[in-house]
C-alpha cells in the first residue's frame, strides 16, 4: 500500500473528515500542516501547473482572500502568487492530497475520496 501525502491545517474541519476518512478506509497518509512546515515554492508550482492555474490552488472564496487588498488580488507572475502564499498560506485551498503517483486533488467530499483511494 502506498502511502497520501496530505497538506492542510490541522484544525480545518475540512481535513479533520478527509483524515477519518482516510482513516475509515484503511489508507496511509502522512499529514504536514503548512504553517508548521511551508511548501517547498517548486511544490506549489507544480500542483498549480497540475490542476490546471494558481486560480485552481487557491481558495479565493476564502475570507483571507476577501480581506486582501484589490492589487493582491491579481498577481501576475509565479513569484507574485509564491509571496502571497508565504505571506498567507491560509490560500492554498485544503486539503490537498497526492498520491503515490504524484497526482494532486484539492478539497474533499466523499464521493471524490471514493473514486481517488476508495
Amino acid at each position: 500500500m502506498k502511502t497520501i501525502k496530505l497538506y492542510g491545517l490541522r484544525k480545518c474541519s475540512t481535513c479533520v473528515k478527509a483524515m477519518n476518512w482516510l482513516d475509515q478506509h484503511g489508507q496511509a497518509y502522512v499529514f504536514s500542516d503548512y504553517r508548521d512546515q511551508p511548501i517547498a515554492a517548486q511544490h506549489l508550482k507544480d500542483w498549480a501547473r497540475e490542476l490546471g492555474g494558481w486560480e485552481k490552488l487557491v481558495n479565493r472564496a476564502s475570507l483571507t482572500w476577501r480581506n486582501l487588498p484589490g492589487e493582491r488580488k491579481e498577481p501576475g507572475t509565479d513569484a507574485q502568487w509564491l509571496a502571497l502564499i508565504a505571506e498567507f498560506p491560509a490560500l492554498i485551498k485544503r486539503p490537498v492530497a497526492v498520491d503515490a503517483g504524484g497526482s494532486v486533488s484539492v478539497g474533499f467530499s466523499e464521493k471524490k475520496y471514493g473514486q481517488l483511494f476508495g
